[in-house]
């Protein structure tokens, strides 16, 4: 997977050194949507990544920041051609979370926290289907069968070649226990969480309900890195209508330190594995 260009990731490149160039020429997002006649609002999904970049924008903002080294003009051009690519999950039609699903493809370490379900990197087929059934209730069979297949395919971060370097999963207790499926469903999806924490990049913690109150229970995110310094770590959020993504030093820091209370705040690797087993053998009675 990581043979193939990454539109997403190349979109997030782009935008970032097209940000870089406005800051040296002292221009607002403001001065330089009002040069090219258009809104301020496309500028700035332009620089974050969150918007196909076209050549001829490329073209015009270089006019607009007098970058006159066609070397520079070629390379950004040419990342915005790459960027225009269509990753492996467009074969699947409209996909809400492909923004993730393209930066979840090229991360080399991603923390995830969650209170509902097993994240989707480690989720049984059977478990899967019965998420996105019991989430999407009025979504057709077909629709479901497809959000199965690219929750499964994206595990190729996991099973296949190409896999994370790190993977760091906290989950509330609550996870285990909530009948996904049903028992039979849940002790094979337990068991896999115990089979895939014994490898030595993937890390499974549970912060048990004796714990109380924690950090967590505000709500849940994912924290990605990436392997080139040049792409920034990603704090995510997934929501009903919409997707959040935060990428800001101060935002990044602050959610850095909330993991790691919430890592604290968890049981450790080995106990989490021990109750993890203990819950899979009560589902099986």
């Amino acid at each position: 997977m990581s043979a193939s260009v990454n539109p997403t990731v190349r979109r997030r490149r782009l935008g970032a050194e097209l940000r870089r160039l406005r800051e040296l020429r002292g221009m607002t997002a403001e001065e330089v949507a009002g040069r090219l006649m258009v809104s301020q609002s496309k500028i700035s999904r332009l620089e974050n990544g969150r918007r196909s970049i076209s050549q001829r924008d490329v073209r015009d903002l270089c006019d607009v920041y007098q970058v006159e080294d066609e070397r520079v003009r070629n390379g950004l051009m040419e990342m915005a051609k790459e960027s225009r690519q269509r990753g492996w999950w467009h074969e699947f039609g409209d996909i809400p979370y492909s923004v993730y699903i393209g930066l979840e493809a090229e991360a080399s370490s991603i923390r995830a926290y969650e209170s509902s379900f097993v994240p989707g990197l480690l989720q049984t087929p059977e478990y899967a289907e019965a998420v996105v059934t019991g989430t999407q209730p009025d979504t057709d069979p077909a629709a479901i069968r497809r959000r199965v297949e690219v929750r499964l395919k994206r595990q190729h971060r996991i099973h296949g070649e190409d896999q994370i370097g790190s993977l760091w999963v906290v989950v509330d207790e609550a996870v285990l226990r909530r009948q996904v499926g049903g028992p039979q469903v849940m002790a094979a999806q337990l068991y896999q969480l115990v089979d895939l924490g014994e490898r030595p990049n993937i890390n499974l913690q549970v912060i048990p309900f004796s714990n109380g109150a924690h950090p967590g229970m505000t709500g849940t995110f994912s924290l990605m890195e990436f392997p080139e310094s040049a792409d920034s770590t990603v704090v995510y959020f997934e929501g009903v209508t919409s997707d959040l993504y935060l990428e800001k030093e101060a935002d990044v820091r602050r959610y850095t330190n909330l993991y790691d209370h919430l890592r604290a705040a968890a049981l450790s690797v080995t106990e989490s594995r021990s109750m993890i087993t203990q819950l899979a053998e009560e589902f099986m009675k």
